[in-house]
């Protein structure tokens, strides 16, 4: 039978205007698809959280270079030249701790008095002196070659120390403690005079009348939304990205510190300019904040990761404060905190000590007893940092339930098994052990006791992707495959994230 099209055309328009549709028939797809418009909406509040609580690990490991490290520089100086009178007890002159402590006493006074000899001003003149467009250009060299340095840096630190504390009964495989030091005050001095230009251009920046570098270095940070959110990405490789997030933010507070002081300088310390200077420096952070929420937001988004991430990585680096705070922990957090967020605090303490000596001028009774007062107020907040830190990573630890990870001693057998369940039941309770653990430090550690910590065994919390999680059982070819993936907790600095990281 024909239908005429008069019908047709009637029968058509009306099914268009009164037609519907069942989302419900449908129902997974657009739960799905609300669930990641509340993941994206819940992104900036978790991200900051653990921004916030990163910067504070940073600004805790940057505070010890001004306050703890000269006292316990003054304490390990003042143990080697009484030694005579107490006679040789040990083996070693100093403990390991103690040499690694005065070689970055050393490492900081003579970098800061090398950077005497270069010229600030001439600097920022030849800097100024350059166009717009090829200052961006140093710019972006610039932040390139601060990863690769960062990269290698506390390599060159880690080879430095381990290379003077190392028995002297082992068979010797190294250069020597000379130029390994030589190397690492190389290093600190370069990679200072780098920070240092870093400065300067921003610097610049800020002076420019017309604001266009400004405006165009701050484009450049959404010119790496580009080039992170269409590619692939991981849990720890997303682990990755957020501790450089973080260096790379307390870094540009530090710089935005230094120029500020700059420019104070410059105009005799007058308030007034410094209400000129705020609107900038509230632009940087603001395109900083809002580059980092818009990245993360559709990294999440496009590798479909949740926002419960960030709780997770804010535990493993809380993890990482309380297990420097054991008896037995065998490194200290402030490099820790390097390997994590690759965040070197020494060429950075120079600078900044460089900048602040030559900025302000101190001079009669009163300056000096306002320096000591200055000094003791740093020590204070050091203090208080670490203590709200500390309790703040007790609580995210219980939290993720890692509290087990911190007392499990080195598996005998291979590393990928699992320790044995009858030394837990001997244990006491956990709160007792993490609270005992991390308020008690040994006077005298021995040489060979063995660390409570070790990677392969404690650093499982949230190592496996999600699809290989279901599938693990005890058998031994899926243990040697687990082993085989990189642990979040060692996941660590410098990694440029990009592809997938096998």
């Amino acid at each position: 039978m024909s239908i005429s099209p008069e019908l047709s055309l009637l029968r058509f328009l009306s099914a268009e205007l009164t037609r519907g549709y069942f989302l419900e028939h449908n129902e997974a797809k657009y739960t799905e698809r609300r669930e990641r418009v509340y993941t994206c909406m819940r992104i900036p509040r978790e991200l900051e959280k653990l921004m916030v609580f990163g910067i504070f690990l940073c600004l805790d490991a940057f505070l010890y270079v001004f306050t703890l490290l000269p006292l316990r520089v003054f304490l390990a100086l003042f143990r080697l030249f009484t030694l005579p009178c107490y006679g040789l007890r040990d083996r070693r002159l100093l403990q390991p701790a103690q040499v690694c402590d005065i070689l970055k006493g050393v490492i900081l006074v003579i970098c800061y008095f090398m950077m005497h000899y270069v010229d600030y001003s001439m600097m920022y003149h030849l800097i100024r002196g350059q166009s717009v467009i090829k200052l961006y250009i140093i710019y972006n060299m610039l932040e390139v070659a601060d990863r690769l340095f960062s990269s290698f840096g506390q390599d060159i630190l880690d080879a430095l120390y381990w290379t003077a504390t190392e028995p002297k009964e082992r068979k010797r495989a190294h250069i020597g403690v000379i130029p390994h030091f030589f190397m690492a005050v190389l290093y600190v001095f370069l990679h200072a005079i780098l920070i240092m230009v870093q400065a300067t251009t921003l610097n610049v920046a800020f002076n420019s009348h017309n604001k266009s570098l400004l405006t165009i270095m701050m484009s450049n940070n959404f010119v790496e939304i580009k080039g992170s959110v269409f590619k692939k990405f991981e849990k720890n490789n997303l682990f990755q990205m957020s501790n450089s997030d973080i260096k790379e933010r307390f870094t540009n507070y530090v710089l935005l510190l230094i120029v500020c002081l700059r420019n104070m300088e410059q105009f005799s310390w007058n308030p007034d300019h410094l209400w000129v200077l705020f609107p900038d420096v509230c632009m940087v952070i603001a395109s900083e904040t809002a580059v980092d929420i818009v990245k993360h937001a559709f990294i999440t988004k496009f590798n479909d990761i949740t926002a419960d991430v960030y709780s997770e990585y804010r535990a493993s680096l809380a993890f990482d404060l309380v297990s420097s705070r054991q008896k037995n922990a065998y490194t200290d957090y402030s490099d820790s905190v390097a390997r994590r967020m690759g965040f070197i605090p020494l060429p950075l303490a120079v600078l900044l000590i460089r900048v602040v000596t030559s900025s302000i001028k101190v001079q009669g009774v009163l300056s000096y007893a306002c320096v000591i007062l200055f000094y003791f107020g740093l020590i204070s907040l050091k203090i208080l940092n670490s203590i709200v830190l500390l309790g703040k990573s007790c609580q995210y630890v219980k939290e993720a339930k890692m509290e087990d990870k911190l007392f499990n001693s080195p598996p005998a057998s291979a590393p990928g098994k699992p320790p044995n369940k009858s030394q837990n039941k001997c244990k006491p309770s956990q709160e007792e052990n993490l609270s005992a653990s991390v308020t008690s430090q040994p006077v005298h550690p021995k040489e060979n006791v063995i660390p409570l910590l070790v990677a392969s065994s404690s650093d499982q919390f949230l190592t496996t992707p999600d699809g290989d999680e279901k599938d693990i059982t005890q058998e031994s070819s899926e243990l040697k495959h687990r082993s085989a993936k990189k642990d979040l907790l060692e996941v660590d600095r410098f990694t440029i994230c990009g592809n997938r990281i096998d």
